[in-house]
C-alpha cells in the first residue's frame, strides 16, 4: 500500500478531527500508534455496531499530536471545499476519466478472480469424476452409470460458463472516492484553509509521553480513566494500563486511588497516574513538559 502525501490533512468538521482516507488511517497506524475510533456507519444497516467504518475520529491529543510532529495538518473542510465551484471544466472532466479508468481496474480484477474460482471448481468436479471412474469395476458402463451422469453435468457446466462470460458483458464498477485531495489541490499547497493545531486538555502532556515511549493510546471512558495504554497494537493485545492525569501540586483524594487501583486490579490492569513536574517557567513548551512527565503505577493487592 502506498504511503500517503504528507502532511496528512485532517478534517475539522462540527469540532470534530476526522479521516476519512483508508491509507491514510492505516499509515497513521501502522507507522505512528495511532488508532482512533471508527464512527461511520450504513444508513441501510441501523444495527451495524460491531464493526464500523469511515471515517476515523481523532482524539484532539491524537490530532495535536500528528501536527506537532508535521505528520498531519488540520483542515476547515467547509471552507475547502469552497474551492469545488472554482475548478475547470477540463480539470473535472480529467478527474472523472481517472475514476473511469479505476473503475475499469478494478472491473477487470474483479472478472479474473470469478474466472479464477469457476476454474477451481470445475477441477474439482473433473477430479471427483476421475476418482469415481477409476474406482469403478471394469465392466462396460451405461448411460445409467452415475459416473456418467456427473460427467454430464460437468461438461454442461463448462459450457454454460462459456457461454455466460462470452455473451453477457459485466458491468464497469463505479468508483466513490472517499475523499477530496484529488480534485482540490493537497492542503498543504493551500494554507488559506489549515487551522491552528487543536486545543488539547491538561492532560495532554501524559498522553504524548506514553504515546513517545511506544504505548497505543485510546479513550478510557468504558473503563472509567481517561485514556488506556495498549503495549501494541490493541488488535493484538490487551491493555496493560488505565491511564489518570493529574497536575503537580494537585490535591488526589485517596478514594480516587483506591477506586482506580482496585478497578485496575479487576479487569487485569495496572492503574497509572502521571503529570509533568512543575513548570519552571510559564513559557515552557508542551515539549518540555511533556518530556518532564513522571508516572506511578498502583495495582490492588490482597493482604
Amino acid at each position: 500500500m502506498d504511503s500517503p502525501t504528507l502532511p496528512i490533512p485532517i478534517s475539522f468538521i462540527s469540532g470534530r478531527y476526522l479521516l476519512f482516507s483508508i491509507d491514510a488511517v492505516t499509515f497513521l497506524r501502522r507507522e505512528h500508534n495511532i488508532c482512533g475510533v471508527l464512527i461511520g456507519t450504513l444508513p441501510q444497516i441501523p444495527q451495524q455496531n460491531v464493526f464500523l467504518g469511515l471515517p476515523l475520529e481523532l482524539m484532539p491529543e491524537e490530532a495535536r499530536l500528528l501536527v506537532d510532529k508535521g505528520v498531519a495538518c488540520i483542515v476547515d473542510e467547509a471552507k475547502a471545499h469552497h474551492g469545488m465551484q472554482n475548478l475547470l471544466e477540463e480539470d473535472r472532466r480529467q478527474y472523472l476519466r481517472e475514476l473511469e479508468s479505476q473503475g475499469i481496474h478494478a472491473t477487470r480484477i474483479l472478472t479474473d478472480r470469478k474466472d479464477q474460482q469457476r476454474e477451481q471448481v470445475l477441477k474439482k468436479i473433473g477430479d471427483k469424476v476421475m476418482a469415481k471412474k477409476s474406482k469403478a469395476s471394469p465392466t462396460p458402463q451405461t448411460p445409467n452409470d452415475e459416473s456418467s451422469v456427473v460427467d454430464i453435468f460437468a461438461d454442461d457446466a463448462s459450457r454454460r460458463a462459456s457461454t455466460n462470460t462470452g455473451s453477457a458483458p459485466q458491468q464497469v464498477m463505479t468508483i466513490t472516492p472517499a475523499t477530496s485531495y484529488p480534485p482540490l489541490p493537497h492542503p498543504a499547497s493551500t494554507p488559506s484553509n489549515l487551522l491552528a493545531p487543536p486545543e488539547v486538555p491538561q492532560s495532554y502532556p501524559l498522553f504524548a509521553h506514553l504515546h513517545s515511549r511506544g504505548y497505543f493510546m485510546s479513550p478510557g471512558l468504558r473503563f472509567g480513566c481517561q485514556y488506556v495504554a495498549y503495549p501494541g497494537d490493541s488488535l493484538r493485545f490487551h491493555a496493560h494500563f488505565l491511564v489518570v492525569s493529574y497536575e503537580w501540586d494537585q490535591n488526589i483524594n485517596l478514594i480516587d486511588i483506591i477506586n482506580g487501583g482496585r478497578l485496575g486490579t479487576g479487569v487485569k490492569k495496572g492503574f497509572l497516574i502521571g503529570g509533568p513536574e512543575k513548570a519552571k517557567d510559564e513559557a515552557e513548551s508542551e515539549t518540555e513538559r511533556t518530556e518532564s512527565v513522571r508516572t506511578f503505577s498502583i495495582e490492588w493487592a490482597g493482604m
